[in-house]
């Protein structure tokens, strides 16, 4: 199949794509395919080359070989901010919410700024009804309508791990990056959080980078391992989980149970 016919027909795809320092390779040749309406979940072992990942596809580093697609359009040499108003949006590893803002304040400026307006304007932007009632969707969509006026600083921190992924909708999304959504969460909280993405992989195309397996084989349609910088293996969790070479080189003796949430 001819690269042209491939990335028309997928919502993300990473053609070959290479990225090295001081001769390191931290990506080598990479190919991934996203379809529209999965959930593809990328794992792997520290240093892995999973954050030189998501900086190729947030736009904050250009590969040095290679071409990526969102939904057929090249993105290769587009900065982050015209891959966002293209339809990709990101959580992040380490919260990076306004903390003096309330939930609803943070979900407002990132509907504004998809939409093209300058910050300058926030303290009118803030009383303008159709940012107020984008905001308030997306709190309840995440389960936080209940806490719009509320500080960011006085949210636990799955609240604030929730209200990202609420930033994030704010924007319309057509792909979803999430960057280990569980890290720091406790049990319940992890509950919760599998509980929202499970729901959210029917509505958006998700590409999530997580540690947690638990919630990796809970929540996947598909898992790529990412190891040495190159896919050692791509498939179905029930695959992944018996791939003897992704046994040796990253899950070991761990016992993971597939859970759908």
């Amino acid at each position: 199949m001819s690269e042209a016919s491939e990335r028309f027909k997928t919502m993300l795809y990473l053609n070959g794509v290479s990225v090295s320092f001081d001769g390191f390779r931290a990506l080598n040749n990479l190919s991934i395919i996203v379809h529209p309406n999965e959930m593809l979940a990328i794992i792997g072992p520290n240093g892995a080359g999973k954050t030189t990942l998501i900086s190729q596809l947030t736009g904050h580093l250009a590969p040095h070989a290679g071409s990526i697609f969102l939904g057929g359009r090249d993105i290769t040499g587009l900065p982050a901010y015209r891959r966002s108003t293209l339809g990709l949006a990101r959580s992040f590893q380490v919260t990076s919410l306004l903390s003096d803002f309330t939930a609803a304040d943070n979900v407002a400026l990132a509907a504004q700024a998809h939409d093209g307006h300058s910050f300058r304007f926030w303290g009118n932007a803030r009383k303008e009804r159709g940012l107020r009632e984008a905001a308030r969707a997306a709190l309840e969509r995440v389960g936080l309508v209940g806490r719009a006026d509320v500080p960011v600083s006085k949210l636990s921190h799955g609240e604030q791990r929730e209200l990202e992924l609420a930033v994030a909708l704010a924007t319309k999304p057509q792909l979803l990056l999430l960057d280990e959504p569980m890290a720091g969460l406790g049990v319940t909280e992890s509950a919760r959080m599998v509980k929202l993405l499970s729901e959210l992989r029917k509505e958006v195309t998700i590409v999530l980078v997580e540690h947690d397996m638990e919630a990796v084989f809970a929540l996947a349609d598909r898992i790529s391992v990412l190891v040495y910088g190159r896919v050692i293996a791509s498939g179905l969790p029930s695959e992944i989980r018996q791939n003897d070479e992704v046994k040796r080189a990253y899950l070991g003796d761990q016992h993971v149970v597939v859970k759908r949430g």
